[in-house]
């Protein structure tokens, strides 16, 4: 699976969590309001923000497995949950967090999704990813909705990135590179060719056709003053993708990389899915 570096993780973190679509947050929040307890799975958690970003929503008492492929993420995601804590303990080798009237088990899991899916869904009440399923393979998706149907587990996936991209300046290349990026985000990313900008829409109808009620909103990102860190390595990462792809010339994408962007806008979907009562 593709890995990305804590410090990049760590520089998206705000715009991310401020971005989530509050509708499908709300909507969540009722769907669990009567629990006493939640069980929740991360897939590909990163250094921990989405269970940042989450836990408020979530009843008081909360079990959480974070799983990635990499253990430096998992290593990070301690050191930054530990930060985040009012209180932070050990049990063995789970962590105990304590937040606000918030108490969270976290427990830490190495693993491939792409190999170890089924095995990863474990028996969680709520599936949670945030910026994952671009990533994977329609193929994956399927399986990841038919997984979790077996389970009647809901599912939170957030920050799906979505192919829309603006830059401020505007510039004539933008059209050109933006084709070419998409084009390498339908790439390889340790899952198969992945689903890149039509990964939402693909995990909606999987989930549809599994019985779910899906829900929908948007969470892009519009970043402008005092986010030049964050335009500035979204913007050098777009310009590698591209010069990947081999799709348009270097000294055009140097020409890009020139202009001094001050403003970015990048599409991002939510997708709430909760299974429907039996009747």
């Amino acid at each position: 699976m593709t890995d990305f570096a804590a410090s990049w993780l760590d520089l998206r973190e705000p715009a991310d969590h401020r971005s989530r679509n509050r509708a499908l947050a709300r909507a969540l929040s009722l769907h669990v309001g009567g629990l006493e307890r939640l069980a929740i799975a991360d897939l590909g958690c990163g250094t921990g923000s989405n269970l940042r970003a989450s836990a408020p929503l979530l009843p008081a008492a909360q079990s959480w497995t974070l799983i990635d492929s990499s253990q430096g993420l998992l290593d990070a995601a301690v050191d930054r949950l530990k930060a985040w804590a009012e209180q932070a303990d050990w049990e063995g080798e789970t962590l105990l967090l304590a937040r606000g009237d918030k108490r969270i088990r976290v427990d830490f899991r190495r693993a491939d999704l792409a190999r170890d899916l089924d095995a990863v869904l474990g028996q969680a009440d709520l599936v949670a990813a945030s910026a994952l399923f671009d990533l994977v393979s329609a193929d994956f998706i399927v399986r990841f909705a038919t997984g979790l149907a077996r389970r009647r587990s809901a599912l939170y996936g957030v920050l799906t990135y979505d192919g829309r991209q603006a830059w401020t300046p505007a510039c004539e290349a933008d059209a050109d590179l933006l084709d070419a990026f998409n084009r390498h985000q339908r790439g390889d990313k340790g899952f198969g060719p992945a689903a890149g900008p039509e990964a939402s829409a693909r995990l909606g109808e999987a989930l549809r056709a599994a019985g779910y009620a899906v829900l929908e909103g948007d969470s892009a990102w519009r970043l402008g003053p005092g986010e030049e860190a964050l335009i500035a390595q979204l913007a050098a990462g777009v310009a590698d993708a591209v010069r990947q792809t081999g799709l348009v010339d270097s000294a055009r994408i140097d020409e890009w990389r020139a202009l001094e962007h001050d403003g970015a806008f990048v599409g991002h979907t939510d997708l709430l899915a909760l299974p429907r009562r039996a009747e």
